[in-house]
């Protein structure tokens, strides 16, 4: 460990927090110092099977913020949390990693983009872990580097059930939860979005609908048709569903002036991924997790994708490593909350196209977004 580490208060040592907090531990510039949780005896417990003192174990939150030895908070806490927690964070003077979403209501989403400008020398970052899958990155820097030409179409699914059991059964809940968006879908409106800001695109305009529980009695709708119109003129699309899925279906499909690219969740790994380019397969298809594909255009064994099941190993250790990374720096992370503004408000757009029955033009009009929504609070 480094002799001045990041020292960290955590909050929520759950499924995903537990995982977090073992890649914190592990990292030489990272010191967890204190956990916050509702409850003691699990909090005590996860101290001890991490090596870490029971006397890390805060039952005030507040307190927590107070401690001078924290410098920054892991928020893994229940959605509805997420807001509240990480504006009394900034207050506190404490940088934010938060899981998604940012927030479940829209004076949060606001009051955090005004604390972000407020103070800029705090790292603030929201877990949209997806771009950090192998696949992810090399796909943006495929995109970057101009292999499909401009971008004219593309498709970004999330549909994945949201585990509800045993003592799950809270995810069901509105009020915790917030809404479908921000449980996953919003991780394939992030991904969207970031391939799209490679060519300098925004979304412009929004049009959704949404669909009820099929399936599980969710207290928000589970299923989501988005349709998103680009600076550029491209259109992408999204289809979101947490109720129903075969699996875990991420699907891509990205349509260039001079290339394309496929990644199928449903076939076997060495099908899941092809791709043409004329500047790179001279315009014939390749898939490049096959071992029989030529060494020229095999990506190897070791690139993962989105549906791979490791999120808990792989992009775990590389989203700490990059908040980590970016309070060391002192630059702000692309996920911040600021730098990540377009995700979250995509996602305002979308529930208020639903609501209204009509395309939603963004930036969202604040003061249309806030009527709407603190009607509905």
């Amino acid at each position: 460990m480094s002799e001045n580490p990041i020292r960290i208060g955590f909050v929520g040592a759950g499924w995903m927090g537990s995982t977090l907090m073992q890649r914190l531990i592990e990292h030489p510039d990272a010191k967890v110092v204190a956990l916050y949780q509702r409850s003691r005896e699990n909090a005590v417990a996860t101290l001890e099977e991490m090596g870490l003192p029971a006397s890390a174990y805060h039952d005030d939150y507040a307190e927590m913020l107070a401690n001078p030895e924290v410098d920054a908070v892991f928020l893994c806490s229940p959605n509805s949390s997420h807001g509240p927690q990480s504006i009394a964070a900034m207050e506190a003077g404490k940088h934010v990693f938060c899981e998604k979403p940012c927030s479940t209501t829209f004076a949060d989403f606001e009051r955090q983009l005004e604390l972000a400008k407020a103070y800029p020398k705090l790292i603030t970052y929201v877990n949209y872990l997806l771009n950090f899958d192998p696949m992810e990155q090399r796909l943006l820097k495929m995109v970057k580097g101009g292999t499909f030409g401009t971008i004219t179409q593309l498709q970004v699914n999330y549909r994945h059930p949201i585990n509800i059991s045993d003592d799950k059964v809270w995810k069901l809940s509105r009020e915790i939860m917030g809404d479908a968006i921000g449980m996953g879908i919003i991780h394939a409106l992030s991904v969207m979005l970031n391939i799209m800001a490679a060519q300098g695109a925004k979304p412009v305009r929004v049009y959704a609908t949404s669909g009820g529980e099929k399936t599980r009695p969710f207290e928000v709708d589970a299923i989501y048709n988005i349709q998103v119109e680009f600076s550029n003129g491209a259109s992408g699309c999204s289809l979101g569903n947490v109720d129903q899925a075969n699996g875990y279906d991420a699907y891509h499909n990205l349509h260039g002036t001079k290339g394309g690219f496929i990644f199928d969740s449903y076939l076997e790994r060495s099908h899941k991924v092809r791709y043409w380019s004329e500047s790179e397969t001279d315009g014939k298809w390749v898939r490049p997790l096959d071992p029989a594909s030529s060494s020229e255009h095999f990506w190897g064994e070791e690139t993962t994708t989105p549906d791979s099941g490791d999120v808990m190993q792989h992009q775990t250790g590389s989203c700490v490593e990059h908040f980590i990374g970016c309070v060391r720096s002192g630059e702000q992370s692309f996920l911040g909350f600021e730098n990540s503004a377009s995700t979250a408000e995509l996602g305002w757009g979308i529930l208020l196209s639903v609501a209204t029955g009509a395309p939603v033009d963004l930036p969202l009009d604040r003061e249309i977004a806030r009527a709407h929504f603190d009607d509905e609070s």
